[in-house]
């Protein structure tokens, strides 16, 4: 009986720290560990956003004192590397940028010069796909899609 007890003494102590080493760790994080401003730089805005489905958002940010825009993709919970892109095209000027890979996080980030211009941008993640076009066109409606392929 007495070995009976010791091994559910062990037993139990052991439970307790494996509880207390659960209840110490840091919590799964449940939402991005980056911001646009992380990818794109600190002087850059955040302009405009979409929703990725459920997945993330694409962030449209501005710099004032360049004129340029910045896009980044960025996932709600980051994780193993999936593949994922962002993109940005001023149809004005024929100039845009990309970046498509797969990342544990985000991608990007993709800049352009578009001062006083529309632009088109957007990215995935997984399967899902958002693009804006027309966007940031003053009075102009931007047109947004989001489909899964």
């Amino acid at each position: 009986m007495r070995y009976s007890r010791s091994v559910l003494t062990a037993t139990a102590f052991a439970a307790l720290a494996v509880g207390a080493t659960t209840a110490l760790a840091a919590p799964a994080s449940a939402a991005p560990n980056t911001t646009p401003q992380k990818v794109c730089g600190s002087a850059y805005k955040t302009v405009n956003s979409a929703p990725v489905g459920s997945l993330g958002t694409v962030y449209l940010t501005y710099n004032s004192s360049n004129g340029q825009n910045c896009v980044a993709t960025i996932r709600k919970n980051p994780g193993t590397a999936v593949d994922m892109s962002t993109w940005i095209y001023v149809p004005d000027t024929d100039q845009g940028d990309q970046d498509y890979g797969q990342y544990t996080s985000y991608a990007g980030p993709a800049y352009v010069y578009g001062k006083g211009h529309c632009v088109d941008w957007g990215g995935h993640i997984k399967n899902v796909y958002t693009q804006v076009t027309g966007s940031n066109c003053a009075a102009l409606r931007e047109n947004r899609v989001t489909f899964a392929r």
